[in-house]
């Protein structure tokens, strides 16, 4: 084991201070203040122009979430199946992790500003899956093929623009599936395999790696399938466990949320707030934390919203922006409010903040109420977590992949090398691969917020029309389904 261990001991190699620092660097340029404008701001936009019909709209779109798979519409997968795929990429580490993360590097109030994008991602999330379906395509295996590549490359009037932007868009997404969304996943895990269990990180890359080729090689319907019943499982699973934390620290709650709202607007901790001043790091994590949990902007989700089974672009751009809800509204809160009841941000007896961050403050924070339990607990929320997302980023960099060869060529060997990474990322260091994936989901966000607000008119359309065509005559004659069923 000495051997493996001195063999394969990547951080050293990877972890380099001048490399590390330039990555840093980079990440605070490219999420500075003219990115957080991009992102809300397209946000509040499509709110708006989209006449807040996602808003409105939210209840249905969560009732459709059960819809059945029908054999006689074009898809690959149910829709149930889309947005669980979708949704094994979107709740990962990021709702562990990356919550304590920002809140260790912003304070609480980073909390708030994840809210804040959540609501506005809504619209942003139905937007860019509305526009995968619109354009999706079949490839050369008779399979669905769609995502903002497409719809930049097709839906675009300049089709030169469409046809750059798409690629810059393929490409970047398909180095970003390596880093959010797998060294990053394999690298948390790794840390809580090892700080609960003390389990060696490269055994813990070589079980994933394992996991991974069973899964990954069967391609979409196989990941579909499996993320089906991990996603549900994992979700009800955190959930009940974050409640119990809750409910028995309730006397905490009200001192957490005061320190969540107050946190995120105190004097401190914005300093300035118009370009050219200093970014609060609360808005600024809070924002690039929340947009790597729920991927509302990235593009990322609308490649698994164009493999659906649908019969308009629009009822699967309903389904697929619930996940944004589900991610960051339900799932990120209860992490965040497990830390912040949990007293392990600040001892007020020596006045010393907590040096713990990632997974490790989230296991720290439920440790304080179940003890060992709580690492526990949150090593096998952060593997079931980590090793879905993986799963759904496999399927967005492949399509990508598949969209720059022009064919299906290239993907077992994708495939392949994807399903062995997790290794490597289980070995290098946290704070570098973070930073990482944070650079390319921020490159990969540009073109696809260019194609939200050049095709906002599209997006209409295709709203309106559902409204009216499907929506609500849908809604009229469940009203009188219900109604003849009460007079019998």
């Amino acid at each position: 084991m000495g051997f493996l261990n001195s063999m394969f001991d990547l951080a050293d190699f990877v972890n380099i201070d001048s490399f590390a620092a330039f990555v840093s660097w980079l990440d605070n340029v490219v999420w500075g203040p003219l990115m957080l404008i991009l992102i809300v701001g397209t946000g509040v936009f499509l709110t708006v122009r989209l006449k807040f019909r996602p808003w409105r709209n939210l209840g249905y779109a969560l009732k459709s979430i059960f819809a059945k798979k029908d054999e006689t519409k074009s898809g690959d997968i149910s829709p149930f199946q889309s947005l669980m795929t979708a949704l094994s990429a979107t709740v990962g580490v990021g709702n562990i992790a990356g919550v304590a993360t920002a809140i260790a590097a912003g304070g609480p109030g980073a909390l708030l500003w994840m809210w804040l994008t959540a609501i506005v991602g809504l619209s942003t999330k139905y937007a860019e899956s509305t526009l995968a379906v619109k354009y999706r395509t079949v490839n050369d295996k008779g399979e669905m093929a769609g995502g903002t590549m497409f719809a930049l490359r097709d839906g675009l009037k300049n089709k030169t623009l469409g046809k750059i932007l798409g690629f810059f868009f393929a490409f970047f997404a398909v180095v970003a599936s390596f880093g959010i969304g797998n060294m990053t996943q394999s690298n948390t895990v790794a840390s809580a395999m090892n700080n609960a269990f003390g389990v060696p990180f490269w055994l813990t890359g070589i079980i994933l790696v394992v996991f991974c080729l069973i899964v990954i090689l069967g391609g979409i319907k196989k990941i579909g399938a499996v993320s089906g019943k991990i996603v549900p499982f994992m979700a009800a699973f955190y959930f009940v466990f974050s409640i119990i934390f809750i409910g028995i620290n309730i006397e905490q709650l009200p001192m957490g949320l005061y320190n969540i709202f107050v946190g995120a607007f105190a004097p401190q901790c914005v300093m300035g707030g118009v370009l050219g001043n200093v970014i609060a790091t609360a808005i600024q994590k809070g924002v690039a934390r929340g947009v790597f949990s729920n991927e509302a902007g990235l593009g990322s989700a609308p490649i698994a919203a164009a493999a659906a089974q649908t019969d308009h672009p629009a009822r699967q751009g309903y389904v697929n922006m619930t996940g944004t809800f589900i991610d960051t509204i339900i799932i990120c809160s209860l992490t965040g409010l497990v830390i912040a009841c949990s007293g392990v941000l600040y001892d007020p007896v020596t006045g010393v903040y907590t040096s713990l961050t990632g997974s490790d403050l989230t296991s720290a924070a439920f440790s304080t109420t179940f003890g060992i339990f709580g690492s526990w607990f949150v090593a096998l929320a952060v593997f079931l977590f980590a090793f879905s997302t993986i799963l759904g980023w496999s399927y967005y960099g492949e399509k990508c992949l598949e969209y720059l060869a022009g064919g299906t060529k290239l993907n077992v060997t994708y495939r392949l090398i994807f399903s062995l990474l997790p290794f490597v990322g289980s070995m290098v260091s946290l704070e570098l691969a973070w930073n990482i994936s944070d650079v390319f989901n921020a490159l990969m966000a540009i073109p696809n917020l260019i194609a939200l607000i050049l095709m906002s008119n599209t997006i209409a359309k295709e709203t309106e029309d559902f409204q009216y065509n499907y929506l609500i005559p849908e809604k009229k004659a469940a009203k009188e389904r219900k109604m003849a069923k009460k007079a019998a």
